[in-house]
C-alpha cells in the first residue's frame, strides 16, 4: 500500500515491514521505524487509533516502543491500524510477532511494567534506570561491535537533514513535525557532543548526560521529539536497550543531572525542554530550558573538560549555556533490520 506522510504533498514509499525481524528487539525497532515512517506524533497516533476504536495513550506508545521486549498482540494491532496501515499489513506484523514469540525462551519480568528495584554491579538501582545502568558498562564494547558492523558514516554520515520539512516546530530550527535525528554540541567547544557519561563525584551511579568527544559519542543516538512549539523531548537510541528519555533530576544524589529513563510521556514535565534561539539571529545557537524549572541546560562549575557532566542552573547567559543543535540524517543502526 502506499500512504502519504503527514505534512507531505508526495506519496511516500512503502511502508516498513517486520519480515527480518528475529527477535524482540528487533521488533521493537521495526515499530519505532513504522512511527518514524507515518510521520505521525504519539498524540496524533492515539487520535487515529481512537477512530477504530483502539484504546491507544499516547503515553503507552511511548512506553512501548522504547522497550525492547515483544509488546502485546493487541498493542500491535491497535498501533499498525493507526499508521494506516491495511488490515492484510496488520495480519503480517501479528505474525511475525507469533513466530517470534514461539521461538523465544519465557519472558523474565522485563516487559511488565511494575518499577521494582534491580541490583545492578551490588547496587540496587530503580527498574526505570536499570537497562541504561547495564548500558553504561557495555557502551564501549557495542559501539564497537555497531561501528564494526555497520561502519561510522552508517551511523552519523553528517548529512544534514531535509531542507524542505512540513513545518518549524522549534523556531531556528529546521526540524521535521515528526521529530529529527540530532548531534547536540556545546557551541565553544563544537568537537564535543552531549551523550552517556558518569557523575564524576561518584555520588550518582547510574548513566547521566555529559559533554565527550564527538568521535566518541557513537551510541546512544539522539532523537528530538516535538511535543508543542519550542519544546521536545531528548531521546537517546541504543540497538540493544530501546529508548531512553532525558529526565532532570529534582532531588537526590543526583539533583540537577540529566538521567536517560525508560518510563517516557509526553506529559512529564521533567522530560520537556523548551529549545530558544541564543544570542545573534540566524546563528543557530540555542539554549536548552527544562520545562519543569524553567532553568537552563549548562555545565557543571562551567568545565570544558572531555567527560564534564550536564547540569541544570540558573540561566546566566554563559557561555556554557549556549549549544549548537546539528541535524542529521536517520542512522542506519536505529531503524533496525525492516
Amino acid at each position: 500500500m502506499s500512504q502519504r506522510r503527514a505534512g507531505s504533498t508526495e506519496p511516500s514509499a512503502e511502508p516498513p515491514q517486520p519480515a527480518h525481524a528475529s527477535t524482540p528487539a528487533e521488533f521493537a525497532a521495526a515499530l519505532r521505524t513504522l512511527r518514524l515512517w507515518t510521520g505521525l506524533t504519539y498524540r496524533q497516533l492515539e487520535d487515529k487509533a481512537a477512530a477504530h476504536t483502539d484504546p491507544l495513550p499516547a503515553s503507552t506508545v511511548a512506553t512501548t516502543l522504547g522497550r525492547t521486549t515483544l509488546p502485546r498482540e493487541r498493542f500491535v494491532v491497535a498501533f499498525t491500524r493507526a499508521c494506516g496501515l491495511s488490515e492484510e499489513d496488520v495480519r503480517q506484523w501479528l505474525e511475525v510477532r507469533r513466530r517470534i514469540a514461539t521461538e523465544e525462551p519465557a519472558p523474565t519480568g522485563d516487559e511488565g511494567g511494575d518499577d521494582h528495584d534491580v541490583s545492578t554491579n551490588g547496587v540496587s538501582v530503580p527498574a526505570h534506570a536499570s537497562r541504561w545502568r547495564q548500558a553504561a558498562a557495555l557502551l564501549g564494547a557495542a559501539s564497537i561491535a555497531v561501528v564494526g558492523t555497520l561502519g561510522v558514516d552508517s551511523l552519523f554520515n553528517g548529512t544534514p537533514a531535509p531542507a524542505t520539512p512540513p513545518s518549524l516546530p522549534v523556531t531556528g530550527l529546521r526540524m521535521l513535525a515528526v521529530g529529527s535525528w540530532a548531534r547536540i554540541h556545546p557551541a565553544r567547544a563544537p568537537e564535543l557532543c552531549l551523550t552517556e557519561g558518569r557523575d564524576r563525584t561518584g555520588r550518582y551511579r547510574t548513566a547521566v548526560t555529559a559533554q565527550r568527544l564527538c568521535t566518541k559519542a557513537v551510541l546512544p543516538l539522539v532523537f528530538l521529539e516535538p511535543l508543542g512549539k519550542d519544546t521536545v523531548q531528548i531521546q537517546w537510541h541504543h540497538p540493544k536497550y530501546g529508548i531512553g528519555c532525558l529526565t532532570v533530576l529534582m532531588k537526590g544524589p543526583g539533583r540537577d543531572l540529566l538521567e536517560p529513563r525508560d518510563d517516557c510521556a509526553d506529559d512529564n514535565r521533567a522530560q520537556q525542554f523548551r529549545i530558544e534561539p541564543f544570542g545573534p539571529p540566524a546563528t543557530a545557537h540555542f539554549r536548552i530550558r527544562p520545562v519543569a524549572t524553567g532553568r537552563c541546560l549548562s555545565l557543571r562549575d562551567q568545565d570544558t573538560k572531555d567527560g564534564s557532566e550536564v547540569v541544570q542552573g540558573r540561566c546566566s547567559g554563559a557561555a556554557d549555556q549556549d549549544f549548537l543543535i546539528e541535524l542529521i540524517s536517520p542512522p542506519q543502526v536505529a531503524a533496525g533490520r525492516t
